[in-house]
């Protein structure tokens, strides 16, 4: 059974980069929001394993860390893992602070060894 991600605020080639790398080492199906507003309906109507969240929103500016905090900070998205793509260690900070699991950044995408950081998310369980 395939693991099910959200990627919220990417543009279009990150998110085409994002989706290439994970689907080469899990079994995932990876769905898109654009702004915080679609992300927050999604997670509302469907389960995700994952939510990689971009620091700042391509189409709108809107900011990652906000979209972390609030989904933190309610009962019904709070359990859902969420890790902030971002390159800066200070915005990986905050963002564990608020209670993500730790990011990475999009640099990370082009080396294997993302691949450890997600797979506590996104392997396939034993039976």
């Amino acid at each position: 059974m395939s693991k099910r991600v959200l990627s919220v605020g990417n543009c279009g080639p990150d998110n085409a980069r994002i989706s290439q790398r994970l689907s080469a080492w899990f079994n995932v199906e990876i769905s898109t929001a654009a702004d915080h507003r679609t992300a927050l309906a999604m997670l509302s109507e469907q389960p995700f394993d994952l939510v990689l969240v971009n620091r700042v929103f391509d189409a709108t500016g809107e900011s990652g860390l906000d979209l972390i905090a609030e989904m933190k900070q309610s009962a019904e998205l709070a359990a859902i893992p969420v890790m902030l793509i971002s390159n800066y260690p200070e915005y990986q900070r905050q963002a564990v602070a608020l209670g993500a699991a730790t990011g990475f950044g999009k640099n990370d995408l082009a080396g294997d060894a993302l691949k450890s950081v997600l797979s506590p998310y996104l392997a396939e369980s034993s039976p």
